[in-house]
């Protein structure tokens, strides 16, 4: 199968070092590709006006794409632009972190805790919990206090903060479960798991075990996305003619297997 993983900002080297954790974790039997935005973009979604200005290129993306995968994610916790990608992804079944963690958590343990970057943060990501359904499983949500683009500049510090932030969530508001609640903190969650003997969920990694999840389910038992009621999409005649989506879709940076290998 093929997972295509949208990184919902505007391209940098980071997003190599990403892209390599991420194969890391991907099925043997799937091909994954990342896509970024142009440079000129936001370099990070802690503001939910920047949120505003990306979510038109992604489901630009969207819609371009999908016909070429079997999945697509869309990494960033804010789930931001999830709803409007999966309006036009026709048979293709789009997810993003925060909805894939707190859905996997809910099967592991009676309650969770999500562990923010800033307290920024927490507002935007309890409602989306809610909405999904989890909101009785939340037992807290603690801010590291650690900028979105700080999180992989000093690990020992990020590290310090998610196991200090990780034990009171469990001792103090009964965790069972933790969720690292942003995509850039990718890569604790072993050491994590290991010091705190509770399941600790990776968000990009929920992200694209749900994306392989619900592509095998698709090929193998016809489970598509529905496009009845509120989940119709809008009419390929309408976006054609009026020239909603021109031209190629907004990708700066486009990251494939086929390309590292041949490098």
């Amino acid at each position: 199968m093929r997972i295509l993983y949208i990184d919902p900002v505007g391209a940098d080297a980071c997003e190599h070092e990403m892209y390599d954790a991420l194969l890391a974790v991907k099925g043997p039997d799937t091909a994954l590709d990342l896509v970024a935005l142009p440079v000129g973009r936001p370099r990070h979604l802690e503001y939910h006006s920047y949120e505003a200005l990306i979510i038109p290129d992604i489901t630009h993306i969207v819609l371009q794409e999908a016909p070429n995968y079997d999945g697509i994610v869309i990494g960033c916790f804010y789930d931001v632009g999830l709803r409007e990608a999966r309006e036009v992804s026709g048979t293709t079944p789009v997810t993003a972190p925060c909805q894939a963690t707190t859905s996997i958590a809910a099967a592991l343990g009676n309650s969770f805790s999500v562990l923010v970057t800033r307290s920024k943060c927490i507002p935007k990501m309890r409602e989306n919990i809610h909405l999904y359904g989890q909101g009785d499983r939340l037992a807290s949500m603690r801010s590291l206090e650690l900028g979105v683009r700080e999180l992989q500049l000093d690990h020992e510090l990020t590290k310090e903060r998610l196991l200090s932030e990780g034990r009171a969530a469990i001792e103090e508001d009964g965790a069972e479960t933790l969720i690292l609640g942003c995509t850039v903190e990718y890569g604790f969650y072993p050491t994590m798991q290991e010091a705190l003997g509770v399941p600790v969920l990776d968000a990009a990694v929920a992200a694209i075990k749900q994306a392989e999840f619900l592509a095998e389910a698709a090929q193998r038992f016809g489970w598509q996305p529905s496009r009845l009621y509120g989940s119709e999409a809008p009419p390929a005649e309408e976006i054609a003619t009026w020239g909603i989506y021109p031209g190629e879709a907004p990708i700066g940076l486009r990251l494939t297997e086929e390309e590292r290998i041949l490098a």
